[in-house]
């Protein structure tokens, strides 16, 4: 199995402060888990975290990251969120 970090990635412009965190977790779930997002089966969601707005998305598979990576523009869409919400989509690096 792939190491982890090779298997997150990292997502900012999450929109913070509206919504409660475990719901805002759960819509970041089931959006990098449609395939119409390119995504897969996810492992883990990390949110929130240190940074404002941003998330990390741990996948089980590796190939889901470079697929998620590939798609131009992840919009964030859910019927609790007011609208759509562009997300920037990076590979995680891991910190030394």
């Amino acid at each position: 199995q792939a190491a982890r970090s090779m298997r997150t990635i990292v997502i900012s412009g999450v929109p913070a402060g509206l919504l409660q965190d475990d719901v805002m977790a759960d819509i970041l779930t089931i959006h990098f888990q449609m395939s119409r997002n390119n995504g897969g089966d996810v492992e883990e969601v990390t949110y929130p975290t240190q940074n404002k707005g941003v998330a990390y998305i741990t996948f089980e598979d590796q190939e889901v990251v470079e697929k998620v990576l590939k798609k131009d523009q992840h919009l964030l869409q859910d019927k609790r969120l007011p609208r759509l919400y562009p997300l920037s989509v990076t590979r995680c690096c891991q910190h030394v």
